[in-house]
């Protein structure tokens, strides 16, 4: 039997992407945000969540994709770092997908932008493309400042 990978998926922008199951702590809807004076634009705010403070980081932003609309409130996906839990601000949720690890291809060479660094490669599914991001370069809040 083949070796599988299993990935939370969600979308943004229109953009299926997945992320490694072990780092997502949990899912939970949108919640009201606290800016942070001077942070860069990827950083939305911080939330409340049981008492811990999270920094919730735009993926749209990160990506430098398009900005959501204002009537369009995103969902979180709580992942667990070295330094902490960090939430990404994703449009919607998809499922947990198990995928065989030998389908999965290295990203383009022709993949630029911020995109090169955070997408690890991606899985040919019959009606998408799965892109699969680095979970730790993606919340990397030290890098967040250089987008």
């Amino acid at each position: 039997m083949a070796d599988t990978h299993q990935y939370c998926t969600f979308y943004a922008a229109g953009l299926y992407f997945g992320l490694d199951v072990m780092h997502v702590q949990e899912i939970i809807r949108y919640q009201e945000m606290t800016r942070v004076p001077l942070a860069p634009p990827v950083v939305r705010g911080l939330i409340n969540l049981r008492g811990q403070i999270v920094t919730a980081l735009d993926l749209r932003r990160r990506l430098d994709l398009p900005d959501r609309r204002d009537d369009q409130l995103p969902v979180n996906i709580v992942v667990q770092t070295d330094d902490g839990a960090v939430s990404l601000l994703v449009d919607e949720i998809g499922d947990v997908l198990e995928v065989p690890e030998t389908d999965f291809e290295r990203p383009p060479d022709t993949l630029t932008g911020p995109s090169r660094d955070l997408i690890l490669g991606a899985y040919k599914l019959p009606h998408s493309l799965l892109l699969i991001l680095n979970t730790a370069k993606t919340v990397n809040i030290a890098a967040v400042g250089r987008i």
